[in-house]
């Protein structure tokens, strides 16, 4: 009588899921299951039969088709309508289930002849089977959904700034939102000095392919100066580590953690510069402040600068100091007169090396030898 309950729900589930698959738009053409086992009666049969019967291979088939495409499976499972035996079904299903990781394990081991011959077994084929290919539908659904959302995310969190700025409510409705925006905006400037704001430091107007080209070039820019913010928080990271290892700094270590840990954690390593920074731009970015200059030095002077270091152990590296390496190759000698040396010197007065004077005597001696056989 359990046995029976436990079937009856695994059939009702079944019967659940598939009717479920194909509900997102993007798979509701292509995904949604039409066979015939979506009747009750003809799953029970089915799952009876197992194998045997054609509608249940048909649906395992269709069931290992659509997963593999989500998830990019080696195993899959192949028609029978050429022909093909029970005994091959079995094999793929297999390893298709294996490499599903399946975690019913009288689907995976034991007699490959004897997994799907109780009816409770099939049963589980098409939960599991069934149930996986729903959740790659979720996954991936929300994958694309999530692309959408973070993009809207972030256009939502720049028109929240813009309202805050502004002072203006905050609203839904985005066309009205920035209607509302562009009349503050020009209503602010017309109660300000003109020499308040500036002008802007780009003039041209941008059609829609430049507009692409300069956000292709804002990402490779934003891509380098990701990887110099990490490099140089990790510095950073590097030399507070460091300044730990004495013994004094040790007993404070609580209180070193409290001050750097906050400060630390405000440091983000993306590049937040976009494509509006350039066009809210205006022409006083370009001037070049030297980083000694008082306005600059506002912002950076600190009770570190007063600090004057002490002597220090001497790292050398004067050029001054250093000894020439040896010399590579001997120093050049006068030849010394009545030492035979092994070179040569060809019929133009060129001397030549050792493998001229090994190639020359070489042919002297068979020439030597060609006159003694003549003789």
């Amino acid at each position: 009588m359990k046995e029976l309950a436990q079937d009856l729900k695994m059939e009702c589930d079944i019967l659940d899921v598939l009717e479920a698959l194909g509900c997102f738009p993007q798979w509701a053409l292509t995904v949604r299951y039409k066979g015939p086992l979506l009747d009750e009666d003809a799953l029970n049969k089915a799952a009876e039969s197992g194998l045997a019967s054609e509608d249940f291979c048909e649906l395992c088939i269709w069931l290992s088709s659509q997963i593999q495409s989500l998830c990019g499976l080696e195993e899959g499972l192949s028609s029978t309508a050429d022909g093909k035996d029970v005994e091959s079904l079995q094999l793929e299903m297999s390893g298709f289930l294996k490499e599903l990781a399946c975690p019913y394990s009288t689907l995976i081991s034991g007699e490959i002849k004897d997994r799907l011959k109780k009816k409770e077994d099939c049963l589980k084929v098409l939960l599991f089977m069934s149930t996986e290919l729903q959740a790659l539908q979720v996954l991936h659904f929300k994958q694309r959904k999530g692309s959408r959302l973070a993009k809207n995310n972030e256009i939502h969190q720049e028109l929240q700034m813009i309202c805050d700025a502004l002072g203006l409510p905050k609203s839904s409705d985005i066309p009205a939102l920035l209607s509302n925006a562009e009349a503050k905006v020009k209503d602010v400037l017309s109660k300000i000095p003109n020499r308040c704001v500036g002008k802007p430091l780009f003039k041209t107007p941008l059609n829609t392919d430049q507009t692409e080209r300069l956000e292709k070039i804002n990402d490779a820019l934003c891509s380098e100066y990701e990887c110099r913010r990490r490099m140089l928080m990790k510095r950073l990271d590097v030399t507070i580590q460091s300044f730990g290892w004495s013994d004094r700094a040790k007993a404070k270590t609580d209180d070193i953690a409290r001050i750097y840990q906050p400060k630390r954690y405000g440091l983000a390593p993306k590049a937040t510069i976009s494509l509006a920074h350039l066009l809210a731009a205006r022409e006083d970015l370009s001037k070049i402040t030297r980083t000694s200059s008082g306005i600059t030095r506002e912002k950076t002077v600190c009770a570190i600068n007063r600090v004057l270091m002490g002597r220090v152990p001497d790292r050398g590296g004067r050029p001054t100091e250093i000894e020439p390496p040896p010399p590579e190759m001997p120093p050049w000698q006068k030849r010394q007169d009545g030492v035979v040396s092994h070179d040569c010197i060809d019929v133009l007065g060129n001397p030549q090396g050792r493998d001229f004077h090994c190639h020359v005597c070489a042919l002297k001696g068979a020439y030597m030898n060609l006159i003694s056989c003549d003789s």
